[in-house]
Parts: structure tokens; C-alpha cells; sequence
């Protein structure tokens, strides 16, 4: 009786058998994947990768086993070209997942083996500011085929591929304008990633404001500036704007300072008490230079210039605050007349004389 019940209803039979299918498919691609895994242990490149793509692979392998069952079901049968359409969705979702995933997982391998997190971190810097920009357009290069492919699945996207050929002309000129920004920042993108005019954790000054590099996306670059605020800039505009960047070849930095002293000021024991004061800092100071210089003079004052070096910008900042502070200090205590000063001549004003009186009174006739 159950054998003429399923010959009456053929889809139940189709479906046991799919469902009994991919159940089967997934269990066997769980237990593969741990074998692999633990087989490549080792080997922790493709132990890293084989851990980033294992579920989009779960996920895979039965839907393609479902589509061969499908595939091989009778054409006739109420609702096949249905599951079929969504079984091949599925599949190019999949398949798509996974090339996320494998790219995720290239650029989380290349972070591992180069991290910034140290002092001297410029090749790691370099290398990182490239995987990251190149994985964001791998990635909308990925995802752009999967909805391409999903769509040309579909007849009415199909005609509208033929009917946009047709008009490549004007179809490419609109599309052109449409997509401007959208193509001058991937474009801007690949070319920061091959010259890298900027890379992560780079100490720029843009748009008149000091920060680092935090974030480099495929449309836009995120500077962290020094008091925490977040500046969003499009990556098209470091192709097409000059702007400052500390870090291009090196870290080191050379800081200065002025100060505004009278004319009566000794430079060398200011001089002195600089390279002392430096010394005293070795976490600060790398110790290649240190010089005291006047650098212009005026009618009233003398302008000394400071100038230090240091390993990079945050201890050249400290650095010169330390200095200022403790050179005023020194000078106040030593040399308090060599302050800037007004100098003016008082000289002692004269009485003014007695008035003179142009009208004088008639004279008065005593009395007879």
C-alpha cells in the first residue's frame, strides 16, 4: 500500500530522498572538515583558512548535492523548476559566501604575520594598508558577480543585459556619470594601495587638523585626530589634495620651539641646560639632536630657537613641552632680568611758568 501511495504522489518520494540527501551531504562535510583540520594543524596557514571557510562549505556541499538530486527528478513534477531556481540561488549565495570568506581570511593571515603593534612597524604598516585596500575591492568584486550571476538566473534580468548591450553607447555614458564617485573611489583605492601615499596608522595632517590613519574602507580613509574626533574623508581626495603625512619613510621627527628673550641673555648656559634637560629624558630625546640657535632678532627682543629630535610625533610633542617648561623655569630662576622688557627713558618735567597776565587792572587813586 505505501509502494502505491508513493507512485500516486512521486513528490513525496523526490523529497524524502532530497532531504535524506543533503542531511547525509552535511554530516559527511562536518566530519571531512574536522579530518582536514586537524590533519593541517601544523600548518597554520591552512589550518587559519580552512577554519574561515568551513561554514559557507557546510553550507555548500549539500545544496550541490541537492541540486543533483533535483536535477535528476522528473521535469514534469508540480514545482521542480521552482526548487531548482532556488536551489541554484542558493548554491551562488553560497559560493559567494565562500569567496568573502577566503578573501576574510587571506587578510586576517597577512594581519597575523604582520602586526603594527610594534616600534618599528613600517613594512608591517605598508603591507597591511595594501591586503586592506585590495581586499575591500576583492570583496565588491565578489559580491558584484554573485548578484550578477543571481540575476542572470532570471529571464527578465537576461533580456535587460540584451536590450542594455544593445544601447552600450548610452547606457555607458549614463552609467559613467552615475557611477563617478562610486568608480573614482575604487579607482583611488587601487592606487593607494600600489603608491601608498598614506598608509595605516600614518600620522597625516588633513584639512589643518593632526591625526593618525585608523581606517582604511573602499570608498573612504577614517583619521582619528588627537582629541578622539573621527574625520571621514573619500579616498579620492588624497589622489586629488596635497596634505601631510609624518610617517611617509620614517617615524623620526625634528620639533622646535621659541622662545623671546632680552638682549642681555647668555645663549650658552641656555644652550647647555637644553642638552642637560634632553639627556635627562632618554624616553623621549634619541639623542641625534639638540641645538640652541638665535634665529632673528628686533628692536626690544631676541628670538632663540629650540630645535630636538625624537623617534616620532607624540614624544616630539612631549618633548618640547617638557623643554619650554623647565628653559622658562631655568631663566626665571638664573636670568629673571633677561625677560622680555619695555624700555622706556622718564626724564623730570619743569614747572610750568607763572601766566602772564596781557590785561592788567588800572592802578587805584587813594582817597583825598
Amino acid at each position: 500500500m505505501l509502494n502505491e501511495w508513493l507512485e500516486q504522489f512521486p513528490e513525496l518520494t523526490w523529497l524524502t530522498i532530497a532531504i535524506v540527501v543533503f542531511i547525509a551531504l552535511a554530516i559527511i562535510a562536518r566530519i571531512v572538515s574536522r579530518i582536514i583540520t586537524h590533519v593541517f594543524t601544523p600548518f597554520s596557514f591552512a589550518r587559519d583558512i580552512l577554519e574561515r571557510i568551513r561554514d559557507p562549505l557546510h553550507l555548500l556541499i549539500p545544496l550541490i548535492g541537492l541540486q543533483t538530486v533535483s536535477r535528476s527528478a522528473p521535469q514534469d513534477m508540480t514545482g521542480i523548476n521552482a526548487i531548482n531556481h532556488i536551489t541554484l540561488l542558493a548554491i551562488i549565495g553560497a559560493v559567494t559566501w565562500l569567496g568573502l570568506r577566503a578573501v576574510d581570511a587571506v587578510q586576517q593571515l597577512i594581519y597575523k604575520h604582520n602586526p603594527i603593534n610594534i616600534s618599528d612597524n613600517l613594512h608591517a604598516r605598508r603591507i597591511q594598508t595594501q591586503t586592506k585596500v585590495l581586499v575591500h575591492t576583492l570583496s565588491f568584486l565578489v559580491i558584484l558577480f554573485g548578484l550578477s550571476a543571481m540575476l542572470m538566473t532570471f529571464p527578465i534580468a537576461r533580456q535587460f543585459g540584451t536590450s542594455l548591450l544593445a544601447s552600450a553607447g548610452v547606457a555607458g555614458l549614463v552609467l559613467g556619470f552615475a557611477a563617478k564617485p562610486v568608480l573614482g573611489n575604487l579607482i583611488a583605492g587601487l592606487q593607494i594601495a600600489i603608491t601608498q601615499p598614506i598608509r595605516l596608522d600614518d600620522v597625516v595632517i588633513v584639512a589643518g587638523e593632526w591625526g593618525r590613519i585608523e581606517e582604511i574602507t573602499g570608498t573612504y580613509v577614517v583619521v582619528r585626530i588627537w582629541d578622539d574626533r573621527r574625520l571621514i574623508v573619500p579616498l579620492q581626495w588624497f589622489i586629488e589634495n596635497p596634505f601631510q603625512n609624518w610617517t611617509r619613510k620614517t617615524t623620526e621627527l625634528l620639533g622646535f620651539f621659541y622662545l623671546w628673550l632680552d638682549y642681555s641673555v647668555p645663549i650658552e648656559p641656555i644652550r647647555e641646560e637644553a642638552t642637560r634637560l634632553c639627556k635627562e629624558v632618554p624616553q623621549l630625546w634619541d639623542g641625534r639632536v639638540c641645538g640652541v640657535q638665535v634665529t632673528d632678532t628686533d628692536a626690544k627682543s631676541i628670538q632663540i630657537r629650540v630645535l630636538i629630535s625624537t623617534t616620532d610625533s607624540s614624544k616630539n610633542w612631549d618633548l618640547r613641552c617638557y623643554l619650554r617648561e623647565n628653559l622658562i623655569n631655568f631663566i626665571m630662576k638664573n636670568y629673571p632680568d633677561s625677560l622680555p622688557q619695555l624700555r622706556a627713558m622718564l626724564r623730570e618735567k619743569e614747572p610750568p611758568a607763572p601766566p602772564v597776565d596781557t590785561h592788567p587792572e588800572p592802578e587805584r587813586q587813594p582817597p583825598v
